[in-house]
């Protein structure tokens, strides 16, 4: 046996009882679903928080992490056979407008706010980006373009623990809010993927309205996913000519390819042919759906509501004033220009 064959068998045995959690957590969470009726994803999150103590010590730590992070990439890149680009035409421009015009004004209010607040330019940067594009993945990639010291490692861990707790509170309550307001299921999709933080809880969110609202929902979100690249390269082009100009050392950063936003696209083209046969498109379907629900599961477990509570009310504020500035901007563009 080979040595490399040996450290990837080595590799699944320290994963395997932490995903065997997470998709033991998913198993109950749809059985709860099926005979009670409620969202499965909900179910699955409210269970993977009961469980939070194993993802501070013991054996399932990477294993929680992976299904949280891999896992969760590899069941949006399935969720490519459950859309077609026929769907996508059918919403127009107006979506792309949104995303992008919804990014930009996010970052420059996060700028903004935490400079009225008292915090530092780089933390409404950070912050805003996280909000405006996909959670705690945009802040982890962001952060690598940005000036590296202290505080900006403690302001990492901050936006990650906030932006994934606020993401789960709108997963709950957004489709609440959203329906308030007569909005059709594609327009909640719209709304949905344009404004929730992370991409397994805009998943969550989506499918527990309709499948339509999902779909259109994850078409959205990786709509936003795909900004992540450009503006780290911003960022980083930024922060280097500033270094430059002032005879500091140069600040490097780079992003994490997204490639799961292009297998997602892929998969999507194929699917829009019909040439991929309904077994294996049925197939492709139900193993997104478990994948996404022991990703739920998994940050659930992740989720601290002690460090939330901890933590200080100026930079929570920042984060808040974030989320609730790109939702009214969602809420006003979809009701006043975007009719679907």
């Amino acid at each position: 046996m080979s040595m490399n064959l040996k450290k990837q068998i080595d590799r699944v045995f320290v994963l395997l009882p932490g995903m065997l959690l997470c998709f033991t957590i998913a198993a109950a969470a749809g059985f709860l679903s099926d005979h009670y009726g409620g969202p499965v994803m909900l179910f699955a999150l409210l269970l993977g928080i009961a469980f939070h103590f194993l993802s501070q010590e013991g054996p399932c730590i990477q294993g929680i992490e992976f299904t949280a992070r891999k896992l969760l990439r590899v069941g949006v890149a399935f969720l490519g056979a459950r859309v077609t680009l026929q769907q996508i035409q059918s919403l127009g421009i107006g979506p792309v407008l949104l995303v992008i015009s919804s990014v930009t004004a996010t970052i420059l209010f996060g700028w903004a706010i935490a400079r009225l607040l008292g915090r530092s330019r780089d933390f409404g940067i950070l912050t805003g980006g996280a909000v405006a594009i996909c959670g705690a993945s945009a802040a982890l990639a962001i952060s690598s373009a940005l000036p590296q010291t202290k505080e900006a490692e403690r302001d990492t861990l901050f936006t990650v623990i906030a932006v994934t707790t606020l993401s789960t509170v709108a997963m709950i309550s957004y489709p609440l809010i959203f329906g308030l307001f007569g909005f059709s299921d594609a327009e909640i999709g719209i709304l949905l993927g344009s404004t929730i933080h992370d991409v397994a809880q805009v998943v969550g969110a989506g499918y527990a309205v309709s499948d339509e609202a999902g779909d259109i929902a994850t078409y959205v979100k990786l709509l936003r996913v795909a900004m992540l690249p450009v503006v780290v390269i911003i960022l980083a082009f930024s922060y280097g000519y500033a270094a430059r100009k002032n005879g500091t050392a140069q600040v490097t950063g780079k992003a994490s390819f997204p490639w799961f936003a292009v297998a997602f696209a892929a998969l999507l083209l194929v699917n829009s042919t019909g040439i991929i046969p309904p077994l294996v498109q049925e197939g492709l379907q139900v193993s997104s759906r478990w994948l996404l629900i022991a990703a739920i599961s998994a940050l659930g477990v992740k989720t601290s509501l002690r460090a939330m509570a901890a933590l200080g009310p100026r930079h929570i504020g920042v984060i808040v004033a974030e989320t609730l500035f790109l939702a009214g901007m969602a809420l006003a563009i979809t009701f006043f220009v975007l009719k679907v």
